[in-house]
């Protein structure tokens, strides 16, 4: 019986790393918006890249700590991107994890009738973070873009120790919310809105690695 879920939770693991891209490709097609959950690795510059590139009306980035401001985003950013900050971004400081970045992403499309939006967040993230924004807005079309930290990029994952623990970490919190969602479709909501573990709430700036969530 235990090898049987040794052998399981293995081949899951499996399953979780073959959705992980090793390598960033820009979005096959734009969007109503664009969302970036704060955290790590470049996500808030690349999803910057994105808005002034076109994909996106407007720039959602979520998870901004309540201390921080546009000028503090602004410090990391190229100069060419700064105008966009005044137009077209704006700063969600309520979402402290995943599952509140998915209802505070749902309430700003809503308001603004977006039927589409590019999710950006790290490689790592993007499988926990689709099936919570899936099931806040199945009535949104959503488009993964997933950024890949230096720290990927430069040794593959299984010569880290760091990188393989954050990896175990997130296919348990991954495995967690699919069971939360499943129950929840089923109609057994068993967990309040804002009680999985927290993602960090952290200041968007350049130069986080993987070991960031």
């Amino acid at each position: 019986m235990l090898a049987a879920a040794f052998v399981g939770a293995a081949v899951g693991f499996v399953g979780f790393l073959s959705q992980l891209r090793g390598a960033e490709s820009r979005p096959a097609q734009t969007a109503d918006g664009i969302v970036v959950l704060t955290g790590g690795s470049s996500r808030v510059s690349d999803a910057m890249e994105l808005l002034a590139a076109g994909f996106g009306k407007r720039l959602l980035i979520s998870g901004v700590h309540p201390t921080n401001d546009v000028s503090d985003i602004s410090r990391s950013l190229p100069d060419n991107n700064q105008a966009l900050l005044g137009c077209c971004v704006d700063l969600d400081r309520s979402a402290v994890n995943t599952r509140s970045n998915a209802a505070e992403t749902r309430r700003w499309a809503h308001e603004r009738g977006f039927k589409s939006l590019i999710v950006v967040t790290s490689n790592y993230h993007m499988p926990r973070a689709i099936v919570e924004m899936s099931h806040a807005m199945p009535d949104i079309a959503l488009i993964p873009f997933a950024v890949v930290g230096d720290k990927w990029r430069d040794e593959p994952w299984w010569t880290s120790g760091a990188t393989l623990r954050l990896l175990l970490s997130e296919y348990v919190k991954y495995v967690a919310v699919e069971m939360r969602v499943r129950l929840a479709d089923a109609g057994l909501d068993l967990v309040s809105e804002g009680a999985d573990l927290p993602t960090g709430s952290l200041a968007p700036r350049r130069g986080a690695t993987a070991q960031a969530n």
